[in-house]
């Protein structure tokens, strides 16, 4: 296996630095909680719910709360960027990070508005391949999936559990070969992070889960996400999804949830 962070001391010093750089908040500014969002309506929200201080650097930008003792960071979208924020990120060693990722429901039982808690993702993105080699099964860190699941029933809200399809193919919905080899697989939903998240915090020992939200329904007629339509998502869950993930991140520093449950 190539170094890593946490064993190569000028990479540290590099990654540090682009830190900085590519998201304009100093390294002591990050709290020990992190949420990872695509969207930059999920800033706003954040900021007005309980944000201190919004930084912008060159490619990402960062909202840091002392109250709720969480940061945000919208990194863009996509696989690669997925695994350089959570290099970057091991660099000020987080207790915990959550994706608050959007996903395309596969199942026909799902609708929008639906909570999903990955179990796993399948790697079907060309990130992760540097990381670990294919066999590795991509998995988030349990316990922080499991202490997420209970932040969402106390707020009276259900989710579903299952396997996640994460591709790089933004336009598989006119894939036919694609879509047959999607039912095979009987995933629950389809998105672009999540395996590799889950992949590059395992190396790079970043403690890491992932709540997701059904913003489509991709395989039924007409369920395709639209400009409209996500507008539409934005309005009606987002508040919902955000403040679940700023309640679960800010009791992990209450409560001092001890997250790494494995020992290298």
């Amino acid at each position: 296996m190539p170094n890593r962070i946490y064993n190569n001391a000028e990479k540290k010093k590099i990654a540090l630095d682009m830190l900085e750089r590519y998201t304009g908040s100093h390294p002591n500014q990050f709290r020990k909680q992190i949420i990872l969002t695509n969207f930059e309506y999920y800033m706003q929200r954040f900021e007005a719910i309980c944000g201190d201080e919004k930084t912008r650097g060159a490619a990402m930008s960062v909202v840091h709360s002392k109250k709720a003792d969480v940061s945000i960071v919208n990194f863009s979208i996509g696989s690669p960027t997925a695994a350089l924020i959570i290099e970057l990120l091991a660099t000020v060693e987080p207790k915990a990070v959550l994706f608050l990722g959007l996903c395309g429901g596969l199942h026909r039982s799902l609708k929008v508005g639906d909570f999903i808690l990955p179990t796993a993702a399948i790697r079907d993105e060309g990130a992760s391949k540097h990381f670990m080699p294919p066999q590795v099964p991509a998995l988030p860190t349990f316990k922080i999936q499991k202490f997420v699941s209970q932040m969402v029933v106390e707020r009276g809200l259900d989710y579903r559990t299952g396997v996640v399809h994460t591709t790089d193919y933004r336009f598989w919905e006119f894939d036919e070969k694609f879509k047959s080899g999607l039912y095979e697989e009987r995933a629950l939903a389809i998105e672009m992070e999540c395996a590799t998240l889950f992949i590059t915090g395992f190396v790079s020992k970043v403690p890491i889960g992932a709540l997701l939200l059904v913003s489509d329904t991709p395989l039924k007629r007409g369920g395709i996400k639209t400009k409209s339509s996500a507008n539409s998502v934005f309005r009606e869950f987002t508040d919902i999804h955000i403040e679940t993930g700023i309640q679960a991140m800010s009791e992990i520093a209450i409560r001092g949830e001890h997250i790494r449950h494995y020992k290298w």
